[in-house]
C-alpha cells in the first residue's frame, strides 16, 4: 500500500496546480508571497511532499483565478 501522501491522486493534484500557476504566470516565489507563505510551502505541495487541507485549496485556488471544486471534480477523475 503507498504512503497517503504519495497516492496518484496526490500527483495529479499537485500537477494541476503547478500548471494552474504556471498559466496564471506566476512563479512559485510570487503564488507564496500572494498566500503569505514561504516558497516552499508551494514546492512542497506541487511536488507531493505536502498535502492540503481544504482551506488551503480554496486560498491557491481563490489566487489562481480557478475554481477549487473543478479541481478535485479533475482530480476524482
Amino acid at each position: 500500500m503507498e504512503k497517503a501522501i504519495y497516492t496518484k491522486r496526490q500527483k495529479k493534484l499537485g500537477a494541476l496546480l503547478r500548471v494552474a500557476r504556471r498559466k496564471a504566470l506566476l512563479s512559485q516565489a510570487a503564488l507564496a508571497e500572494k498566500l503569505d507563505k514561504p516558497q516552499s510551502f508551494i514546492s512542497n505541495y506541487e511536488t507531493g511532499h505536502r498535502r492540503l487541507d481544504v482551506i488551503e485549496l480554496i486560498a491557491i485556488a481563490e489566487v489562481l483565478g480557478i475554481s477549487a471544486s473543478a479541481v478535485v471534480a479533475e482530480v476524482e477523475r
